[in-house]
């Protein structure tokens, strides 16, 4: 029996949850192990348990609650303002060719361009406040949506286009009816790259400049408080987010795609 063939055969054996709980079990496991061996200081790297400890306090007493409420509402916005103009404009670049060589460069080389460069001048533009973080998180999710849309109405089968204008369907109908649904599957692959991006695009937003917000937690743990659990606290309340909004679009996908 091959290595490939073993490793298909324990995929499908062993549930998605328990295979998810032993990758868990053992990054804890690694992570405790290298605390012991190195014997670094809590300051340096934290033990799993300890981070745990301060991650309940802090939800308890409210420090960590108030921050990821504001990059949670920063997140959704973003995402639900870059999501809905690159499905628009990746329609247009699919349809329009010469839509699509015009646009094409502006768009490659906005993607091209580090969002840490831009975070602190679109705070300088549009201050401390949210509207710099959603602005920040719609350009970062805008493109791989936009070319996952572009993608996936190309590849909509032509026969299909044909006979719906055979039966006189109106652009709208073809549109809303025929190309859209048969591109969902792309769609929602860009979407479950974008969602997770714009929790990015949020948090660096927040290091460039916020009043509040998970971002600017991670600063004030590492800088004024010193506190380094909390910092790996933070952390762990932003994977956990991204993961929540990743399964929520998962689960969506699901049930408008019938996605396995």
């Amino acid at each position: 029996m091959t290595v490939m063939t073993a490793s298909r055969r324990w995929s499908t054996h062993v549930p998605g949850a328990a295979a998810a709980a032993i990758a868990l079990a053992v990054f804890v496991a690694g992570w405790k192990a290298l605390v012991v061996l190195t014997g670094y200081p809590p300051f340096i790297l934290p033990s799993p348990e300890l981070v745990l400890e301060r991650f309940v306090s802090a939800w308890g007493d409210g420090t960590i609650g108030p921050h990821a409420l504001r990059t949670l509402y920063e997140v959704a916005l973003g995402f639900g303002l870059g999501a809905g103009l690159a499905v628009v404009v990746g329609y247009v670049l699919a349809r329009l060719p010469l839509a699509e060589r015009l646009l094409s460069p502006y768009l490659v080389a906005a993607q091209a361009t580090p969002i840490l460069a831009l975070a602190p001048l679109l705070v300088m533009w549009f201050g401390p406040g949210m509207t710099a973080k959603i602005v920040i998180s719609a350009l970062i999710v805008f493109f791989p949506v936009a070319i996952a849309t572009m993608v996936g109405v190309r590849a909509v089968d032509a026969r299909l286009l044909e006979l719906a204008r055979s039966l006189r369907a109106t652009r709208w109908q073809v549109v809303t009816t025929l190309e859209i649904p048969a591109a969902l599957p792309a769609i929602f692959g860009g979407l479950r790259v974008g969602v997770t991006l714009a929790v990015v695009g949020a948090i660096v937003g927040e290091w460039a400049g916020a009043d509040r917000g998970l971002g600017l937690l991670i600063n004030l743990a590492r800088g004024s408080l010193f506190d380094i659990p909390l910092l790996f606290a933070t952390l762990l309340t932003i994977a956990l987010l991204g993961i929540a909004l990743y399964a929520i679009v998962v689960l969506i996908e699901r049930t408008l795609v019938g996605a396995r």
